[in-house]
């Protein structure tokens, strides 16, 4: 993502479980991109799935956050069952 584009307004949504439900757990805007990043890879919980959508419309895929999220910051990793 370019940087104003990290500037701009997001939505995170949360899915819990190792099986995403038909609508997410919890959703919630952001000023920026840059804060919705940081609060998925803040996510305490190792089964949650988080998805970002951009103001523009794009969807960023629990591995985009992840590939994406600051180095100093590391979401834990969900182990497949």
């Amino acid at each position: 993502m370019s940087q104003p584009q990290m500037e701009r307004p997001a939505e995170l949504m949360v899915w819990h479980g190792a099986r995403a439900a038909p609508g997410p757990r919890e959703t919630r805007r952001y000023p920026t991109l840059r804060a919705a990043l940081a609060a998925a890879v803040a996510a305490e919980d190792p089964e949650a799935l988080p998805w970002i959508v951009t103001e523009d419309g794009a969807v960023l895929s629990p591995h985009w956050i992840d590939e994406h999220a600051p180095r100093s910051v590391a979401r834990p990793v969900r182990l497949s069952s």
